[in-house]
């Protein structure tokens, strides 16, 4: 049976949100930044499970960039700049926990 969108969107928001909680840590510290990395593959794994229309909506031109965060964390993890992290941490993390409000709110 396949898995409910509001279902599929709660999950990653929960990834998201720890994330955030994350990231009140020590972002010099590797350890926290490796986590960061495995919840936010894992958030965006679980959007990648969603009708691609539905995705399409909520995430636009966005989506291959964090498809591509994902691929990156995934297949070149050494190769993950922290830099590029703290910036996905202040900038697009928020916007992405506030569309799937949105969308959670609206359905």
């Amino acid at each position: 049976m396949s898995r409910q969108p509001d279902e599929i969107l709660r999950d990653a928001l929960a990834h998201f949100e720890i994330v955030l909680a994350y990231a009140e840590h020590d972002l010099d510290d590797q350890i926290v930044i490796d986590a960061i990395c495995m919840r936010l593959s894992a958030g965006v794994e679980a959007l990648a499970t969603l009708e691609p229309n539905m995705r399409d909506r909520l995430f636009g031109a966005d989506w291959p960039l964090m498809w591509g965060m994902r691929n990156r964390i995934a297949h070149g993890y050494l190769l993950v700049d922290t830099a590029i992290v703290r910036q996905t941490l202040a900038q697009d993390i928020p916007k992405i926990i506030d569309r799937i409000q949105d969308r959670l709110g609206s359905s």
